[in-house]
């Protein structure tokens, strides 16, 4: 079932001023500098998902949240306000991958999966995403020589 994402936008920001899409035209090429069979890839989502003993996602939170490589995704909750959970309840790979990335590594077909993936919840500012969750994630993957990234937007 499509879901009307842009007038649900419309109407849950009404009382924002109208949505300033971002368009960058700069974004820097950056090849892999090594076969992707050999590369540590980790897994970012903007599907909302923590775990039981984290906490939810809050409005406009800027902050993410690290699920371990070993998580059963039958064990993943989901609080995000921009999509229908319908479909990742009956099976989370649709928006969270995680059993196909290790079935992946399983046979050789990229290096490793870092030890964490990713999840987060996009805010309405895009300067907030720049300035404050962008860079702390980058460290984090920076931090776990993460080599590539597989970007699941929602």
């Amino acid at each position: 079932m499509p879901i009307a994402y842009i007038q649900r936008l419309r109407e849950r920001y009404a009382a924002h001023p109208p949505y300033k899409w971002a368009h960058h035209t700069d974004a820097p090429w950056a090849p892999l500098a090594k076969p992707i069979s050999k590369s540590r890839l980790a897994l970012i989502s903007s599907g909302g998902f923590y775990l039981e003993g984290q906490p939810p996602f809050e409005e406009n939170d800027t902050s993410y949240r690290l699920i371990p490589k070993t998580v059963d995704v039958r064990e993943l909750r989901i609080h995000h306000h921009g999509y229908s959970d319908a479909d990742v309840d009956r099976d989370p790979n649709c928006v969270f991958p995680m059993d196909r990335l290790r079935e992946l590594e399983s046979v050789g077909a990229i290096g490793e999966l870092a030890d964490v993936a990713l999840s987060f919840v996009m805010v309405y500012s895009p300067r907030r995403e720049i300035q404050e969750r962008a860079p702390a994630m980058i460290a984090e993957l920076k931090a776990r020589s993460v080599d590539a990234v597989l970007l699941v937007p929602v």
